[in-house]
């Protein structure tokens, strides 16, 4: 069930007020359709403008004061990321300004056909293994000057930056017993994972979001593109071993990790960062996003069956 409100502060935004936007500083676009587009994403509404036939394009709004910066981050860096990657990034097309009563900057992308995966009703699981390690080496081997730290520092710093955050998670599952998590499981797992050795080597570029909503996949389950680079950045190379748990299965997950030639202790900081994120995930989502809480439970029931 889904009740209250996602975040708080969060703003409303209608097709009407899309329309307006883009009519006051997009003419040219004037007069196409607009349609919300479903989504389990958290911080942004994606609007489609056009039908798809040449014109097809997604508008994406923060809903929060925090994506703004999302905003600015993405304009700056996916052109020069493009160039550098092996499948399709999102194309800004259009920099949006805050305006009819709108706050933040927006952008309007090029569409990018495609649907998100499942884990558990993956097509060819051991194919999107290899296709997500490939787009992983290729964001590692990025050697761009003076790229930006992660806006979210947690995301590329240090496994104990996230430790009060992550304990203090397990305690509200522990008081939400309908869960069914296993709070002291969980918490060995992470306090083995904090006793492994940190990262010692420069930064690396990061996606640092690869969550299945941030993924599109062709009707073959293979990946054609990767989007919502909010979160881009360098730091700890294990921030992008997200997908090992959140969507692949056991045997797709050593593939995964065979391919990128994750050492040990890079793929145990990596599997906590992710089991962190689903900890945090749950209690906050739960009522609000299905999608994601979902999500959250699937890891938390990953990384336990490995353990």
């Amino acid at each position: 069930m889904t009740t209250g409100q996602m975040h708080p502060g969060l703003l409303a935004i209608d097709d009407d007020l899309v329309r307006r936007l883009i009519a006051g500083q997009f003419p040219r676009w004037a007069g196409l359709a607009v349609e919300r587009v479903p989504s389990g994403g958290t911080v942004n509404a994606m609007y489609r403008l056009g039908d798809g036939m040449g014109d097809g394009m997604v508008v994406r709004l923060p809903l929060v004061e925090g994506g703004a910066k999302d905003v600015s981050l993405e304009q700056q860096w996916l052109p020069r990321l493009a160039r550098q990657l092996p499948m399709p990034i999102p194309e800004v097309l259009g920099a949006g300004q805050p305006a009819e009563g709108y706050p933040w900057p927006w952008s309007v992308y090029g569409w990018l056909a495609g649907e998100n995966p499942e884990a558990g009703a993956l097509r060819e699981p051991a194919l999107l293994a290899k296709d997500l390690a490939g787009f992983v080496a290729a964001m590692r081997s990025i050697n761009l000057p003076e790229p930006p730290e992660p806006p979210k520092a947690y995301r590329g710093g240090p496994l104990a930056s996230l430790d009060a955050s992550t304990r203090t998670a397990i305690e509200q599952l522990r008081a939400i017993p309908e869960e069914g998590v296993d709070c002291d499981a969980v918490t060995a797992v992470w306090e083995d994972a904090l006793r492994a050795p940190g990262w010692d080597g420069p930064p690396v570029w990061l996606h640092a979001d690869l969550m299945p909503g941030n993924l599109l996949v062709d009707n073959g389950g293979r990946l054609t593109s990767v989007i919502d680079f909010g979160c881009t950045g360098v730091g700890d190379p294990a921030c992008d071993l997200f997908p090992a748990w959140n969507l692949l299965p056991p045997d797709a997950r050593q593939i995964f990790r065979e391919t990128l030639g994750a050492d040990d202790a890079t793929w145990t900081r990596g599997r906590a960062r992710t089991l962190s994120q689903a900890l945090i995930a749950l209690p906050y989502y739960r009522t609000t996003n299905p999608a994601m809480a979902r999500n959250a439970r699937h890891v938390i029931r990953a990384v336990l069956g490995e353990a």
